[in-house]
């Protein structure tokens, strides 16, 4: 869908120091609130709109209530070179996934592989912002979230797993990396929201009411189904038990006995093409099959034929040269909290 004219255009550079010193002036170090400003960035940048701007006032939120910790002590433990655990001491996701990140391509560089499971974090963005930081280094990243159950589960009740999200980046040459990043959801909640808003009827088997029945309704639907059923209940139910319960934090068990303190947790995983062989063979190895998907004859009616990451790759490049769009609601926001912090306004 094209941008709509009403929406504010702010340059990248612009609008991630504008979300920077709201977050600075929200509590975090310049540092952190430069990280965080990153990724949300990033996202927007790519037509994320969910995990982009429009998260700075939750977050702010998050860090005014003590939900998220804005000057953490993280800290790291390892028994191994491979492995690691980084308790992120409450920090706000962008700050312990994007350190966790870098500690895995760092020993992964010397171990061929290596993983960085994260305890303890709020909220993680845009997880494939994390796998793309691995990608951009020549190494091939992986990442798993798992969260507060907000999604149904094949057969229960309720709300009973999370709508834990995979991230997959694999780096390439000529062109633009294969980034896989998807919810274990059939919609995103923000769907769901924006449904209710407009009024529209939400697909088949995407949501639910609160006791699980299916509903196209968006005034009844209070939470996504997974999706493919089984399958993506299965997979969300697998990523809290590796990335939670692999780091001594479990959700999901905590929380159906009564602990409902808001927490995330994850795992990041990269890999070194240099470890399987010769790294520059392996990109030329990437460019030749994405090549080889795109010149397939596409479906009667496609528009093209795309690989997971292309589309918002070209769009981060588009809006890199015309701007970031702001919706107006979220502006709106942006604004206020700008005049209640004393921060000016980039444009």
């Amino acid at each position: 869908m094209p941008d709509t004219p009403t929406r504010i255009l702010v340059s990248a550079d612009e609008l991630r120091a504008f979300c920077a010193a709201l977050l600075e002036k929200g509590g975090l170090s310049a540092e952190h609130a430069r990280t965080t400003a990153d990724v949300f960035v990033w996202a927007a940048q790519r037509g994320v709109d969910s995990h982009g701007t429009a998260r700075v006032p939750a977050y702010l939120d998050l860090l005014a209530k003590g939900v998220a910790n804005a000057r953490p002590e993280m800290r790291t433990e390892s028994t191994t070179p491979a492995a690691a655990v980084l308790d992120a001491d409450r920090a706000p996701g962008p700050v312990a996934l994007t350190a966790a990140a870098d500690e895995a391509v760092r020993r992964a560089r010397d171990t061929g592989i290596a993983s960085v499971g994260v305890r303890r974090t709020v909220h993680t963005g845009a997880i494939g912002y994390y796998v793309s930081r691995i990608a951009e280094q020549g190494l091939v990243g992986l990442g798993l979230v798992a969260g507060m159950p907000n999604m149904g589960y094949t057969g229960v009740q309720g709300a009973a797993v999370a709508t834990s999200p995979l991230a997959i980046a694999v780096p390439a040459r000529e062109h633009a990396p294969l980034l896989l990043d998807m919810a274990t959801a059939t919609i995103a909640l923000g769907k769901i929201r924006q449904a209710k808003a407009s009024g529209t009827p939400l697909p088949e088997g995407a949501a639910a009411t609160a006791d699980g029945t299916p509903t196209t309704d968006p005034e009844q639907a209070v939470m996504p189904l997974p999706l493919g059923g089984a399958k993506g209940s299965g997979m969300s139910l697998a990523f809290e038990l590796l990335t939670s319960v692999l780091v001594g934090a479990p959700i999901f068990a905590s929380f159906h006995t009564g602990d409902r303190q808001h927490r995330q947790n994850a795992l990041l995983i990269a890999v070194d093409p240099a470890a399987f062989g010769d790294p520059a063979a392996f990109v030329t190895a990437v460019d030749d099959t994405l090549t080889t998907l795109k010149a397939l004859p596409p479906a009667e009616g496609a528009e093209g034929v795309f690989y997971p990451g292309e589309r918002s790759a070209a769009k981060a490049e588009e809006r890199g040269e015309k701007g970031i769009p702001v919706a107006p609601k979220v502006w709106r926001e942006l604004t206020e909290r700008a005049h209640e912090l004393g921060v000016s306004l980039p444009i």
